[in-house]
This record gives structure tokens, C-alpha cells and sequence, in this order.
């Protein structure tokens, strides 16, 4: 008897004591606390945004990580939410992601998207993401892979199921990656956008929903929205049912009235409030005008109205990145630097804009507490480099492919870079050269000898191939790619010689191809040669540093071509301007000897180049 009761008052403490620790398990779980109040919620009503069930005035700025060097995404978001924005707003671009067919890239450098977004959330920031698959942003082929211009008969933007088969496979990969930084997950990004402008270029209403289906269906789960121009027409081809409305721009009052009066049960916002704008080459430095810019956001901050700054600060289109556009007949290639006249300069420093949004931001958010801005990114001079004559694109030519008549740069898997198209001239010898349709930029030779360029740039398509006591002359044409067109109906925009070549109406045949993509692996197995004397020419220098900050590469003294420092393609460089100088981040520089080769389209004998500490 006396043991059953010890066995009874052992079960009741037992029970008590389970009390207590659940009680106090309930009561101070700190992690279970935390994990609670880490998860927001994020939704749509008629009229707002809605953050944990309030309204919520989204003050984006745009970067497009792809264009800044990694080191500087946190700066560069510093900066922002400085100005008073609480969200960033980001392009990613498809086809600097998918670096292969079938082969995506989301974890080396500028690559590595789940970093950008960790940085964002580290600033108590949200995010929307802008995935396309269409972009445009002026980034080559508006962020569409170019490997599929290697299929004849495709189209772009539309349900064509050969192009949709690969947006599947681009929407399951990155879906991959940012579903774990959901806001429903605990993460910062609050929107996702559909496609971009698709009413100013498609009706086709299905692949938009088969977009938007796609996403669903790999588990992103944030409200969707759409963004167009403010327009009838634009707004009716391309939203969607239930998806917020974006207009680019949406601050005046009209497009807001347009909008809610076609989308009344969704909210209205300006995604893209433009801070300043593109230039392309021969052109003027664009640049907004700020007094409509400031009316602008006051009418949206008044109103409290959602907004994006586009962009808050641009960056670099590196390498072959940089976009075109088409007006009509006319090309026009963009330049290198995208600063884009923005609040927050290529090189990451604040510009007079910056302090007067900023000031208007906090004039209509007075409770707002603005962190102080971060340290600036140093920048440096570079005495002057003595450049030499290296070696030759003639001498470093690859095992040619033969075809009866030229094809495009993507028939022989080629997106970028340069092609030689290489004949013998038989029957017609000298005349007119026609070239049907060439894209972009050639410079052509005559058994060697250098006759002149044609630019399609400039609506130019023809040359005039002087005569030669040589019984069969050697034709060379070397095409540059100068950027895929990225916006309106011409983005079927194949590289090279496209269609064919006529010497005074005959069809010129047989000819060899050589594919010169100028990657860094082509650059890297560069030898020296000597008695480089024709156009196309590698020009090398070295310089040494004690340290290492950002500079710009001055070119005024070369005049068409690309920059390699240390195995990076700073972007191309002509002397047509507006641009003369390239930026080079300190991240590709290193304290002691420092390597830069220039390939020159035109230019016979090395010049100096220097380091200087601003974009010119």
C-alpha cells in the first residue's frame, strides 16, 4: 500500500512537472517567437497593397544586380533605402542567367541571385522581382537567350511552343531559388512581375495566363502584377485578371484615372517612375527633366500611391550586355555605361537628384527616420599605360566552317562577338558588295588590304570593292554583333550577314566561317605576333598598383573595339561617342601588376590610355 502511494505521488509530480515545462514552452519559446513575428503577410485589395493587413506604399528604387559588381549590391541598397525607399525593385535577366542551353548560373559572382536578396532582407528591405521571361531593360534581346535565333522559324513573346518549352525550363530554375525568400516563407520579396509591356508589342492573352500559371505552379506564391504604358490598348492586351497594374510611368493623374477605371477592383501604382533615361551611340547624354520628375512624386507621395524609381542606379552593360533599339529602318545601338542619369551614379555616388527626392520623400513621410548615407567607393586615377602591338585577330583565326552562302551568327551557335566571312571572288570581281541585311558593323578587305566599313547603324549596307590585278581576289569580312535589339517588333534580331552578299547583283558563294565569340577563353590563349599591321589589332599594356579602387578606363585614343583588364570585358568603347571612357570596378584589379588587352577594329599603332575618376 505504502509503495502504491510513492508510485501515485511520483505519476502526479511527473504530470505537473509535463505542465509546467509545456506552460513554459508555450510562454518563452524565443526561436517559435521570433519565426512568428519574422512571417508578414502581403496581399492586394481594390485599391491597395496590403502589408500584415494595412495599407502599404511601396517606394521602390530599381537596381539591376547583373549590371553591379557584387562587392557593391550592399552599398548600392544602402544607398537607397538612405533616399527613403523601403523596396528594390530588380530585373533578372534571363539570359545572363541560363549561361548554356538547359545550364543555369545562379552562384558564381554577379550571378548569385539568393545573395542580392539576403542583402536586401539584411537592410529591412522588401523586393520585387521583375523575372520577364522578357525584360527589355536595353539588355541584349531584352534578356531573352539569344541560342534560340538559332531556330529558323521561331517567335518570341507568344505561345510558341518552342520558345515556351524553354521559358518552363527558365521559370522552374529560378523558381527554385527564390521561392525560399517569399514574404509567405518569411523572406522579403512582396511581387512578382508578368512578362514587361507586353501591350505594347502583343495581344496574345493566353501566353501571358500560361505565365502566370507557370509560376503558380512552381510554388510562387505573392501577388502578381503587370506593367504597360498608359494607354487603352496597352492596359487591355497586357494585364491580367486580379493582377496589380503597373504603368511605366504612372505619375500624372490621367494614367492613374485610365487605369482604375479598366482594372477598378485591383491597385494602380507607377512601376516605373523615370529618374532620367537610355542613350545610344552618336547621341547626347540623355537626361530626365527633373522638374517633371519631382511633380511627379509629389503627385504619387500626395496620393500615397505606390511608385518605382527607374532606375535608382543603373550600373554597366559588361561584355557583349548591352542592348539596341530599332526606330523603323534605323539601328541604334546602347552604350556601355547604363548610369542612366540617376539618382545614384554608376559609381555609386549620390547626385543632386538623390538629395531632392530624398528630401521629398521625407517632406510627405515625416515620421520617417533616413539612415545616414554609407561610405562612398573610393576611386583612383591610373598614370598613364604605354600600350604595344600584341597580336593579331588575322593570326589568331579558328578552323573555319564552310557554307555555300553566309548564315547569321546563331546558325553556327555563335550569340556575340565577331565572324570573318571569308570568299574567293570568281566572275565578279569588283563593284558594288551588297550586303543584305547585315548586323552590325563590318570592316572589309580586299586580299589583305583594308577598303573601308560598312554600318548598319548608320542605314549603311553596301561598299564599293575597287578593282585588282589579282586573277581571283580573297574577300574578308569581319562582322561585329553589336548588341541584339530589345525592344518593339524587330527583336528577331539575328548577328552577322543574314540574308547574302552581291557583287553588282551576283550572288557571291562558297565561303568560309570563322567564329570569333571573344570570350574570355578566346582573349586568354592570345600570343604575341609580329608585323601586325591590318585592321584588327590586340594591343597589350601592364600596370602596377600599390592599391586598388574604382576608375574609367580612358579611350580617347583608340576608336572602335573592347577593354580587357585582367580577363574582364569592361564593354565597348567607340569614338563616335557620347561615351569615351570605360568603367573598371576595383574588384577587377589587384595590388601589384595589373594586365589590359584592347582589341581596335580600325586603329594601326598603340596609344596610351590612363585611369581617370570619372565617366566621360
Amino acid at each position: 500500500m505504502k509503495v502504491k502511494k510513492i508510485l501515485t505521488f511520483i505519476k502526479t509530480e511527473f504530470v505537473i512537472l509535463l505542465i509546467i515545462l509545456t506552460v513554459a514552452g508555450c510562454k518563452n519559446p524565443h526561436k517559435q517567437s521570433v519565426a512568428t513575428k519574422s512571417i508578414h503577410t502581403f496581399a492586394i485589395d481594390s485599391v491597395n497593397f496590403l502589408l500584415d493587413d494595412k495599407p502599404f506604399e511601396i517606394i521602390a528604387g530599381e537596381m539591376p544586380y547583373a549590371r553591379i559588381p557584387e562587392k557593391y549590391w550592399k552599398q548600392r541598397i544602402e544607398m537607397a533605402k538612405a533616399m527613403g525607399c523601403n523596396t528594390i525593385a530588380t530585373y533578372v535577366f534571363w539570359n545572363y542567367q541560363e549561361i548554356q542551353p538547359g545550364r543555369f548560373d545562379f552562384k558564381t559572382g554577379n550571378h548569385n541571385l539568393a545573395h542580392f536578396i539576403k542583402l536586401v532582407k539584411e537592410e529591412g528591405m522588401w523586393l520585387i522581382i521583375r523575372p520577364g521571361p522578357y525584360v527589355c531593360a536595353e539588355w541584349d534581346l531584352g534578356g531573352i537567350p539569344p541560342y534560340l535565333l538559332s531556330i529558323p522559324t521561331i517567335k518570341l513573346r507568344c505561345s510558341d511552343a518552342r520558345y515556351m518549352q524553354a521559358v518552363k525550363g527558365y521559370i522552374k530554375a529560378l523558381a527554385n531559388v527564390i521561392s525560399p525568400y517569399l514574404i509567405t516563407r518569411g523572406g522579403p520579396i512582396i511581387l512578382l512581375q508578368i512578362e514587361n509591356e507586353y501591350g505594347s508589342y502583343g495581344n496574345d492573352r493566353q501566353y501571358l495566363k500560361k505565365l502566370e500559371s507557370l509560376w503558380k505552379q512552381n510554388g510562387i506564391n505573392v501577388p502578381f502584377y503587370t506593367a504597360d504604358g498608359a494607354t487603352s490598348y496597352m492596359l487591355e492586351a497586357g494585364s491580367l485578371p486580379g493582377d496589380a497594374v503597373g504603368l511605366d510611368p504612372g505619375g500624372y493623374p490621367t494614367a492613374i484615372k485610365l487605369a482604375r477605371k479598366l482594372h477598378p477592383d485591383v491597385p494602380v501604382f507607377s512601376s516605373e517612375t523615370y529618374t532620367g533615361w537610355l542613350t545610344h551611340w552618336r547621341e547626347k547624354w540623355a537626361k530626365a527633366d527633373t522638374a517633371d520628375l519631382y511633380s511627379e512624386v509629389r503627385f504619387l507621395l500626395k496620393n500615397k500611391l505606390s511608385l518605382s524609381f527607374y532606375v535608382i542606379t543603373g550600373g554597366t552593360n559588361f561584355g557583349f550586355t548591352a542592348g539596341a533599339n530599332a526606330n523603323g529602318k534605323r539601328y541604334m545601338p546602347v552604350v556601355t555605361s547604363y548610369d542612366y542619369g540617376a539618382p545614384i551614379n554608376e559609381l555609386g555616388q549620390p547626385t543632386p537628384e538623390f538629395f531632392a527626392l530624398r528630401h521629398i520623400i521625407q517632406k510627405y513621410n515625416p515620421g520617417l527616420k533616413l539612415p545616414p548615407l554609407p561610405p562612398p567607393v573610393p576611386v583612383m586615377k591610373i598614370p598613364e599605360i604605354k600600350m604595344t602591338s600584341f597580336t593579331s585577330v588575322w593570326k589568331h583565326l579558328p578552323k573555319p566552317v564552310w557554307s555555300v552562302q553566309p548564315k547569321p551568327f546563331e546558325y553556327y551557335h555563335q550569340h556575340h562577338g565577331f565572324m570573318v566571312y571569308k570568299t574567293t571572288l570568281i566572275g565578279r570581281k569588283s563593284g558594288k558588295l551588297t550586303l543584305t541585311n547585315l548586323h552590325d558593323y563590318a570592316t572589309v578587305f580586299v586580299n589583305g588590304k583594308y577598303i573601308g566599313s560598312i554600318d548598319r547603324s548608320k542605314g549603311q549596307n553596301s561598299i564599293v570593292i575597287p578593282k585588282t590585278n589579282t586573277k581571283n581576289p580573297v574577300l574578308e569580312i569581319l562582322v561585329e554583333a553589336m548588341g541584339h535589339i530589345s525592344y518593339g517588333q524587330q527583336i528577331i534580331d539575328r548577328k552577322g550577314i543574314t540574308d547574302r552578299a552581291t557583287l553588282n547583283g551576283m550572288t557571291l558563294m562558297n565561303w568560309e566561317v570563322y567564329g570569333l565569340p571573344m570570350n574570355a577563353g578566346y582573349v586568354e590563349k592570345l600570343t604575341p605576333t609580329k608585323n601586325n599591321t591590318r585592321p584588327g589589332i590586340f594591343f597589350k599594356g601592364t600596370f602596377t598598383l600599390d592599391s586598388v579602387a574604382d576608375t574609367y578606363i580612358d579611350m580617347t585614343n583608340y576608336q572602335k573595339g573592347f577593354v580587357w583588364v585582367n580577363g574582364h570585358n569592361l564593354g565597348r568603347y567607340w569614338n563616335i561617342g557620347p561615351q569615351h571612357s570605360l568603367y573598371c570596378p576595383a574588384t577587377w584589379l589587384k595590388k601589384g601588376s595589373n594586365e589590359i588587352i584592347i582589341f581596335d577594329l580600325h586603329q594601326i599603332k598603340p596609344m596610351l590610355v590612363r585611369g581617370i575618376k570619372n565617366l566621360i
